[in-house]
């Protein structure tokens, strides 16, 4: 019984966990991806820079990074399910009181901060328990719970639009917190495993509600004597990666922010603008299915396919400024949606495949803690740039650039393991030839 339970389930049960992911991920950065319907609405009512404007969503993205060891922490002493449910309420919460919209420091306070801490809590245990639940499939089932933001993000452009138009931005935000209690209903489904969150090795089956209290006691136990690795910071691979995840995160959140003034400054119609975030979404949406799938196949190792599709997210990024109309923004829109979408449904695998599953979800909270800065300091940044270049093509040409410096950390990091791996071989070849030799001098000697 013992070695049945020793494996991820790996389907079964598993795929209610990720399509409650699944939704989790739309109602939480599918919002924070849209949250540029809001940007020229807030900056007018409140008549701020673009720079001051834009420390909404750095602090949304911010705390949403921060909060990602807190919520692993307690996914060891509570339940992937009670840290998603709490993270519904708190998402709620910031949208809810961002409607009163006091001042600017009203909305860091709620829009930024609790808004970024619930998305912490509920995407954090959300993306932790599908990787448990799967092993052989965990690309294929990361790229699906992933998927959600993108499929949601696409009606949530022209809805978004909608609310804002007939309630005003204020109105909004209270009716999309309402829509985001649904958090909580996700997180009910989220059956807890009978193996900790922290707990290394793999994941057991799950826990049958009917269980007495001494076996959820006995389950408790494990969960307690391990808590979080932060040595990790001491492992060179994981150090590689984690510069990475900063780079990448100065560049993730700038093009969906300063795509709807940009195509505002080309002279486009709101009408059509709105539909610029549905494109991005749906091709968003099809690159994460299918790099996904094409990952699941294992014909490419998941690192070098990370470094391509970087390479190619920062050169469509470099040509989106080139656009001077709807059409060719759109285009060139696709290009970087899609390319994102296959870089998104591989990130936390390959994560994953660099610290190994023993480690993964300590890894996964202080990755995203790491990472964090990068996404404080990216859209500001980007903010100060278009501020002083008067352009808002200024801000893609950053984030491009910032990309194409994270690739070659990748690099880096493959070519260590390469090397690590060839020098491990080294090392065993000798001791297996030179068992022999013991023997038949023994021999000689008789």
């Amino acid at each position: 019984m013992q070695a049945k339970d020793s494996n991820p389930p790996d389907g079964g049960y598993g795929w209610v966990v990720v399509v409650s992911a699944f939704v989790v991920m739309g109602l939480t950065v599918a919002v924070l991806k849209t949250f540029g319907l809001f940007f020229v609405e807030i900056q007018q009512h409140f008549d701020e820079l673009a720079s001051t404007t834009s420390w909404i969503t750095s602090v949304t993205i911010a705390v949403f990074h921060l909060g990602a060891p807190v919520a692993s922490s307690l996914c060891v002493q509570y339940t992937h399910r009670t840290v998603v449910i709490t993270g519904g309420l708190l998402a709620f919460s910031g949208m809810a009181m961002g409607f009163f919209g006091l001042n600017m420091v009203w909305m860091y306070a709620t829009t930024g901060f609790l808004q970024g801490l619930g998305i912490s809590f509920s995407w954090t245990p959300a993306i932790s328990i599908v990787s448990h639940y799967f092993s052989k499939k965990r690309a294929l089932a990361n790229a699906i719970a992933s998927a959600g933001e993108c499929a949601f993000a696409f009606t949530f452009g022209p809805f978004f639009q909608w609310l804002i138009s007939q309630y005003g931005w204020k109105g909004a935000l209270l009716i999309i917190g309402g829509i985001q209690l649904n958090i909580c209903v996700c997180g009910a489904l989220m059956r807890p495993l009978a193996s900790s969150c922290l707990k290394a090795s793999h994941c057991k089956t799950a826990i049958p509600p009917s269980n007495g209290a001494s076996r959820r006691n006995n389950e408790k136990s494990p969960i307690m004597h391990k808590t979080f690795n932060w040595m990790l910071v001491r492992r060179p691979e994981f150090v590689l990666y984690a510069i990475f995840g900063i780079l990448a995160a100065m560049s993730f959140f700038v093009p969906p922010l300063f795509l709807i003034p940009l195509s505002y400054s080309l002279g486009i119609d709101e009408s059509w603008t709105a539909s610029l975030l549905s494109i991005l979404a749906m091709v968003d949406f099809g690159g994460r299915l299918l790099c996904g799938w094409y990952a699941n196949l294992h014909v490419t190792k998941t690192i070098h396919l990370l470094a391509m599709t970087i390479t190619l997210i920062s050169t469509s990024l470099m040509l989106l400024p080139l656009a001077n109309n709807y059409l060719s923004l759109a285009i060139f829109t696709g290009f970087y949606g899609f390319f994102f979408g296959t870089t998104v449904a591989i990130h936390i695998t390959v994560l994953a495949d660099v610290v190994g599953m023993p480690e993964f979800d300590s890894a996964l909270g202080l990755f995203m803690l790491i990472r964090s800065t990068g996404g404080f300091v990216g859209p500001p940044l980007a903010g100060l740039i278009v501020d002083m270049a008067g352009d808002y093509r200024a801000g893609f040409y950053m984030a491009g650039a910032t990309l194409v410096l994270s690739a070659g950390f990748l690099v880096i990091l493959d070519r260590l393991q390469q090397r690590k791996k060839r020098g491990s071989k080294i090392r065993t070849k000798p001791e297996k030839s030179t068992l022999p030799y013991p023997s038949l001098h023994l021999l000689k000697h008789q």
